[in-house]
């Protein structure tokens, strides 16, 4: 099923697509990691840093991928059982979960929920509440870590030196065009009747990288096009459920349920809820799932506000990070392997043990700071 939210998915990957291709990512990652020094808890927030910032242009499937290879260096002049490899490792997969929140095309979920919210919200008003949410959580998540892990002790870190090569100009026409496109998603309502929506915008990257020959009819097929596919079959799902009238008697039986119960209340009870489900069964079959009954329920209240609690849902989706399958970042850091002994890095316990609470502490954060800016911005 098209619409113009799959448009802004391909505009997504088209970005991401020829930011990694020339190594625009990289350079940057570099650059900024370079200036973190050796001490290791200013190392390991750095990281974290880079790989929220990465999640938020390139999307939280890429950008673990990015930032591991970038540390490659350092983990090899590490002890296999370093505590600091564990923190730093764990932390950019956690950092990665979170920065899927920060961005409309960070993730899937962020665009099924993008799907469920009428009027769709701008990239300026999804940034006035994800950027605070992702950074206070990281932020905490950072201190757990060096409290858990303790990763300062004996340990002698390799700086990552910047990649010497300059920007060229095909790097510059790509970073310019990122930087215009993503204003304009930011003031997409300002400018509707110029551009409609987000999904005619998101065609100036396509028309242009790929017209001018910096992106391949090879680089297309590379698309993943497993996620449009299940964006897609979740639009028709959720048309399916809404038209037959099933997902009005379940809303209906819910709303009986809450009635009574304050919009915070209703707030608390969806984010708990999808947290949980999101940790078993991945976030984006959460988002499939829930996100078109929460969106129902918020506008069968006696004050309706669908748009606020699908966004917080959305939110919380990413916080699901308590288990090694619970998300692609979680996913690729156990695979994570010591190549002197061929011993992973992290077992299932550092994600029980730290995952877990990672996610508690930013269900708290979305609950307290998320839902005040989303009121501030009269969601």
């Amino acid at each position: 099923m098209w619409t113009p939210v799959i448009m802004l998915l391909l505009g997504g990957f088209t970005i991401a697509a020829a930011l990694s291709k020339y190594h625009i990512a990289k350079l940057i990652a570099t650059f900024v990691l370079s200036k973190a020094g050796t001490r290791p808890r200013t190392v390991l927030v750095a990281n974290m840093f880079v790989a929220m910032i990465a999640s938020m242009l390139i999307s939280n499937v890429a950008a673990p991928v990015l930032c591991f290879s970038i540390i490659q260096p350092m983990l090899r002049n590490l002890p296999s059982d370093s505590n600091f490899s564990k923190a730093l490792i764990l932390g950019i997969a956690l950092a990665s979960n979170i920065g899927g929140a920060a961005s409309p095309i960070a993730s899937p979920q962020n665009i099924i929920a993008l799907q469920n919210m009428h009027p769709e919200p701008s990239w300026g008003a999804w940034f006035f509440v994800a950027l605070p949410v992702c950074i206070i959580s990281i932020l905490l998540i950072w201190i757990l870590l060096l409290l858990t892990f303790q990763p300062g002790k004996g340990t002698n870190i390799i700086p990552i030196r910047p990649m010497k090569d300059k920007f060229t100009g095909v790097q510059w026409f790509i970073s310019g065009i990122t930087i215009v496109t993503i204003i304009l998603w930011c003031v997409t309502h300002q400018l509707e009747g110029v551009f409609g929506d987000m999904g005619v915008v998101a065609i100036i990257p396509i028309v242009l990288f790929f017209g001018t020959g910096i992106l391949t009819k090879e680089d297309f097929n590379n698309f993943l096009w497993t996620i449009i596919i299940l964006a897609a079959g979740g639009l028709s799902l959720g048309k399916a459920v809404s038209s037959s009238g099933l997902l009005h008697t379940i809303a209906g039986a819910i709303t009986q349920g809450v009635k009574g119960m304050s919009l915070y209340g209703v707030f608390v009870v969806f984010a708990a809820l999808i947290l949980v489900v999101a940790t078993f069964i991945s976030h984006t079959v959460a988002a499939l799932i829930i996100l078109p009954l929460v969106h129902q329920v918020g506008a069968g209240m006696a004050e309706p506000h669908p748009n606020l609690l699908v966004m917080g849902s959305a939110l919380m989706c990413s916080a699901a990070m308590g288990l090694p399958t619970s998300g692609f970042p979680n996913m690729t850091a156990i695979m994570m392997e010591d190549p002197s002994t061929g011993q992973r890095y992290l077992r299932v316990k550092h994600f029980l043990s730290r995952g877990i609470p990672s996610s508690v502490l930013t269900f708290a954060v979305v609950i307290s700071v998320g839902y005040g800016l989303m009121k501030v911005i009269g969601m």
